[in-house]
């Protein structure tokens, strides 16, 4: 059996491709999966008729809900390390290091950077009706939600002291420090969050807005609800692109090899009607060989074979035009080329003697 022309790069690709391509249908199906939740999703006011509406459902529990409301701290609150008033629920401090690293291939300078230090800090909070009212929901491991997007309340950058002897080094380094970045970020007291998640009702009649135990994303947004939905959407279609970008670089990969084989098959069935046409016209011949022998001679014919000289010449070899050699040894040579002028061979054709 003949073996498929696949080269390792086109199978690294191929493999690649299809990898990829089931990677991507896999976020597709789950994030398409998630949107069609978060559309039959109840939609539900923070207000009194919200703990007797939790009291009627079984099991006091609501699998996925939306809320929406504004941040209130339990009791104490976070306070701003470097604004004043400032006050927060969820805190996070990030000292980031910038720096330029030589890129030997484009031959230029390249910014990098990197989190040298990241610490979040939070307090138990609730989210009330902006409209008013004494009910609240009870945020449970804010951490774990996504599309938490916190507000930047401070920004510094500390450039890095350069001396001479610092400037060579960076240069023979490949390593140019810039300075570092300190960042506050912080989730304000009284800012509007949307929550998506399980609504729970304890025995302290305390509602509560935990991560699903089902397994659903867990969403804490200051975007409103139709707007995490077009985002979610906006996430599908992109899924659906990569999907369908990764597969078509697959299929391709194939269409070239299907027509590698293709272009073998084809010059393999040329070459077998070839020596089909050698064979009778070798055939035709051997009457004029058996009459020489019966003659008694027993010399090498004129037109014999420079290779084999038993067999007549009997091809052309184009383009250098020489007649040298017969099929079968034009067959088992080890390289294409004309064993008198070593030249390469494009194309043979079969030599018709009179």
């Amino acid at each position: 059996m003949d073996k498929i022309p696949v080269s390792t790069l086109e199978l690294i690709c191929l493999g690649s491709s299809f990898a990829f391509s089931g990677l991507f249908y896999y976020l597709y199906r789950k994030k398409k999966a998630t949107v069609n939740i978060l559309k039959g999703a109840s939609q539900l006011q923070i207000n009194d008729q919200l703990v007797e509406f939790l009291n009627d459902t079984p099991g006091k529990c609501v699998h996925y809900a939306v809320v929406e409301g504004v941040t209130r701290p339990v009791k104490e609150v976070l306070h701003s390390h470097y604004q004043d008033k400032c006050n927060g629920v969820i805190q996070r401090l990030i000292l980031k290091e910038h720096k330029l690293i030589w890129n030997h291939l484009a031959r230029s300078w390249n910014e990098s950077e990197r989190i040298i230090h990241q610490r979040v800090n939070t307090v138990p909070f609730d989210l009330v009706s902006s409209y008013g009212g004494r009910r609240s929901v009870r945020v449970i491991s804010p951490l774990e939600a996504s599309g938490l997007e916190f507000d930047t309340v401070y920004e510094r950058f500390h450039q890095a002291a350069q001396g001479l002897t610092d400037l060579i080094g960076h240069y023979l380094s490949g390593e140019k420090p810039k300075g570092f970045l300190e960042t506050e970020e912080m989730i304000r007291v009284g800012a509007t969050l949307t929550g998506i998640g399980e609504l729970v009702l304890d025995s302290d009649k305390i509602v509560k807005l935990q991560p699903p135990r089902d397994g659903l994303e867990y969403f804490l947004s200051t975007l409103d609800f139709s707007s995490i939905l077009k985002q979610q959407e906006s996430s599908i279609r992109l899924w659906k692109v990569f999907m369908a970008v990764s597969s078509l670089a697959g299929i391709v990969v194939v269409a070239v090899v299907l027509r590698r084989m293709y272009c073998q098959f084809n010059e393999k069935t040329e070459q077998e009607e070839m020596r089909r046409k050698y064979e009778s016209l070798r055939v035709g011949e051997s009457g004029d060989v058996a009459g020489g022998a019966a003659g008694g001679t027993n010399e090498t014919p004129e037109n014999a074979c420079v290779i084999c000289l038993s067999n007549p010449r009997e091809c052309v070899f184009l383009s250098c035009g020489h007649v040298c050699c017969c099929y079968d040894c034009f067959r088992a040579l080890l390289t294409p080329s004309c064993p008198m002028c070593r030249s390469l061979i494009v194309r043979v054709v079969p030599l018709y003697q009179a």
